[in-house]
């Protein structure tokens, strides 16, 4: 015999939460998945190649674990399982308490995190750029995306890898850099031609000072920063927000069980 009453109501809660709970952990692989076959994704800046793939993976993971616990929810919901609910609550618990040690250590390395940012586009502009295909890829994506050039502005091409500049033999003379120099394409403004664009990215003999309207003048360091922030914001949003929903199925899946036992007990 089905439960009735207020725990009918209960259960499809229940049921309709671990649906939700299916489409999330749908997107998070679908978003996994996007990210390991995107080398442009624009996060990737700020990881070494090997940190930035297991994260990754440890993402795709966590949408898996939320798929499976989404289907022990629905099952255990729809036929009224107790083990079925109680393998349920036993995973969403431990999904809980990884997703609050997760967030407090984010909170307490964000300022860490900043700076990772700062050093990383740096090192991708001086001596990533032209030489790895995926940040030279993912570099000319952030510049067009956010329109800025450099890690603080056109000039830092003048000593970059992409210049070919000789970094085995820097010494504490470095009055020398070259009076010739080139920078990406993508810096260059969207309002000029092909033509003008490629005479601006060819720089001579330039005054480091001088203005230059046909090239983006603010850096990309900043926007970056900015725009992670931006993001961590809406992060920790979520989070909340997931959190709240995921505390409330523990206490329905919790209910339901209950009432399920004491519907047996009562057939017995």
């Amino acid at each position: 015999m089905a439960i009735k009453g207020c725990c009918s109501v209960v259960k499809y809660l229940v049921v309709l939460v671990n649906l939700l709970f299916w489409v999330a952990g749908f997107l998070i692989v679908s978003l996994a998945i996007w990210m390991l076959s995107d080398p442009t994704f624009l996060i990737s800046m700020t990881q070494s190649e090997q940190n930035y793939t297991i994260g990754l993976y440890i993402f795709l993971a966590v949408g898996i674990l939320m798929l499976v616990v989404a289907f022990l929810g629905c099952c255990g919901a729809f036929k009224e399982s107790q083990w079925m609910l109680t393998l349920f609550f036993c995973c969403l618990l431990m999904v809980l308490v990884a997703e609050l040690a997760a967030g407090a250590w984010a909170f307490q390395n964000s300022d860490k995190l900043v700076n990772v940012v700062r050093s990383a586009v740096k090192d991708v502009v001086q001596t990533k750029y032209g030489v790895i295909p995926t940040r030279t890829a993912t570099m000319d994506a952030f510049q067009k995306h956010y329109k800025c050039c450099g890690a603080e502005g056109w000039n830092d091409w003048q000593s970059s890898a992409f210049n070919n500049a000789d970094r085995s033999a820097l010494s504490i003379e470095i009055s020398t850099k070259p009076a010739s120099y080139k920078v990406p394409e993508t810096c260059c403004v969207s309002n000029i031609t092909p033509e003008q664009c490629k005479k601006a990215t060819h720089m001579e003999h330039l005054v480091s000072s001088l203005a230059r309207p046909d090239l983006f003048e603010d850096g990309c360091m900043e926007k970056l920063v900015e725009a992670v922030e931006d993001n961590m914001k809406l992060i920790c949003y979520i989070g909340a927000a997931i959190v709240g929903i995921e505390l409330l199925t523990l206490i329905l899946a919790l209910l339901l069980r209950c009432a399920i036992r004491r519907k047996d007990n009562y057939k017995h």
